[in-house]
């Protein structure tokens, strides 16, 4: 790989874009980032304009880009927001409506009759998912029911469905390919997670036509050449695609079973490898496609899912708690507590502990392990002494309580225990966060130097696929002084104390 030859990282999540430019050393050389408008029709809707998501890539992309003068753009991945859904006129390529984004709760009513009437356990067994509002059939099935004439476009093959990667495959490509990664196509609720094959069955249950879905494709692999795309040539090779939280999985190099991370988003996204086979959850954790690889992926840009190929196959256990950095925005926008969201560690350092209060931040329902779209936040514990400092210290305890139960179910699912958590996202390089994790968890967290693992993990996934670089040289950059370690620092009882006064509170929800 020559030193002007980078690997293009696209990483479209909720609230914005991120670019990064990386070279052969695994290095940023160039960055951009756009925030993308948020919409809420109504309290518990929240959507996106696919045209602005798109605006967005070519801002942050166009910002990287003017970074780093007569780079050559070798290889092209992507990283997205996950079950967000959009459709799409295959045409003209113009979007039928509004994203339906992940964390949209508009579809409850359809889950839960699809509850009443005895699907679930099957559709566990089939997806590893649960039925809930926050994955992608029950989307499409509301806005086939919804647009008008859609349903019978649809049917007749003129629309398409994407998640975000599939949407942004299509618009670098200029219409010219439809398809997904298993990772992101694994959260749909359409994906049989043996065959790794969208299941009739499934699109049967759901009313969604098999017409509109994108082709499954392996993570690091071709999915075609960029055509018409501002700022850059035609012919640059998307090589790699993944699920935001399966690229942070697999950029935190968690490539053995029982390694774990945490990213610190909009949520906080909890994932553990399990290994070349689905491991069920009976404690509310969800089963999922970690990626799949040719095992030969390093041999070029043309390797494919060819006959006899092998693949690496992995898989993961996840836990979701659907509100984590939200919070934080939430105590600027909603109470303003703080002027800017860095501004909380000051904040909850300004006091000793959260003064008996109890933040339970279901701001857009309960996420795993509970699964409880109709919960509501609540802030318990208030007494005449309580400052907005305890409430800012009580919402880092709350982001980091929340996976304790995450990591509980984990433990309990995979017969593992977690002794180590890597941790990313931006809320990651909150210190005073990661030392109240590791108190709460009695775990050591480990921060690698680059917290952005989502985009690397994309790139590296592009960087495979392209055969540009192996995975002997993959390990996380950083020497070992740029890595962040938080040990935890509680007593046992203070730590039962705490996790029990959660416990007491979160079904007041």
């Amino acid at each position: 790989m020559s030193e002007n030859a980078l690997i293009l990282a696209i990483d479209q999540g909720t609230t914005g874009t991120t670019v990064l430019l990386l070279d052969g050393a695994r290095a940023v050389r160039g960055r951009g980032y756009r925030e993308l408008p948020q919409i809420y029709p109504r309290p518990g809707l929240v959507e996106h304009a696919p045209e602005a998501i798109w605006a967005s890539v070519l801002g942050a992309m166009g910002d990287a880009l003017a970074t780093v003068p007569g780079a050559t753009v070798a290889a092209i991945g992507i990283t997205n927001q996950r079950e967000t859904t959009v459709l799409w006129d295959r045409r003209t390529g113009a979007p039928v409506a509004h994203a339906v984004v992940w964390q949209d709760r508009r579809t409850a009513a359809a889950c839960q009759a699809l509850k009443d009437a005895g699907h679930e356990p099957a559709v566990r067994a089939r997806t590893g998912l649960v039925l809930d509002p926050y994955f992608s059939a029950t989307k499409i099935r509301w806005l086939l029911d919804t647009v008008p004439g859609l349903d019978a476009r649809a049917e007749a093959g003129d629309v398409a469905f994407g998640t975000i990667d599939s949407y942004l495959v299509w618009r670098l490509t200029g219409g010219r390919v439809h398809a997904t990664d298993v990772s992101n196509a694994s959260r749909t609720l359409l994906l049989d997670l043996q065959t790794l094959r969208f299941s009739d069955e499934l699109c049967g249950l759901f009313g969604v036509p098999a017409a509109i879905l994108p082709e499954v494709r392996d993570s690091a692999g071709p999915f075609g050449v960029t055509a018409g795309v501002p700022g850059l040539p035609d012919g640059v090779p998307i090589t790699g695609a993944a699920g935001d939280q399966q690229a942070a999985l697999f950029g935190q190099d968690c490539r053995s079973p029982g390694d774990a991370k945490c990213t610190y988003g909009t949520g906080a996204f909890l994932l553990m490898n399990v290994g070349a086979a689905p491991v069920a959850s009976r404690n509310g954790l969800l089963t999922t496609v970690g990626w799949r690889l040719r095992r030969d992926s390093g041999a070029g840009a043309g390797a494919g899912a060819g006959a006899g190929a092998t693949a690496e196959i992995a898989y993961a256990l996840e836990g979701s708690a659907f509100v984590a950095g939200a919070l934080v925005q939430w105590l600027r926008d909603g109470l303003g507590i703080i002027e800017r969201a860095a501004d909380v560690e000051a904040l909850a350092r300004s006091v000793p502990d959260a003064g008996g209060v109890v933040v339970v931040p279901a701001l857009a329902g309960l996420g795993a392990p509970h699964w409880r779209p109709e919960a509501r936040g609540l802030i318990t514990g208030i007494t005449r002494g309580t400052t907005r400092a305890h409430i800012a210290r009580a919402a880092l305890e709350a982001i980091a309580l929340q996976n304790v139960d995450l990591v509980a179910a984990m433990e309990a699912d995979s017969g593992r225990k977690l002794t180590r958590l890597r941790v990313d996202g931006g809320a990651a390089a909150n210190d005073l966060l990661m030392q109240i994790q590791a108190n709460l968890l009695g775990a050591e967290i480990v921060r690698p130097a680059m917290v952005e693992s989502t985009a690397l993990g994309a790139a590296r996934l592009a960087a495979q696929g392209a055969g540009l670089w192996r995975r002997d040289a993959a390990a996380t950059t950083g020497s070992s002084q740029d890595v962040g370690v938080f040990q935890p620092r509680m007593a046992d009882a203070e730590r039962e104390r705490a996790i029990a006064a959660w416990r007491t509170a979160v079904p007041r929800a």
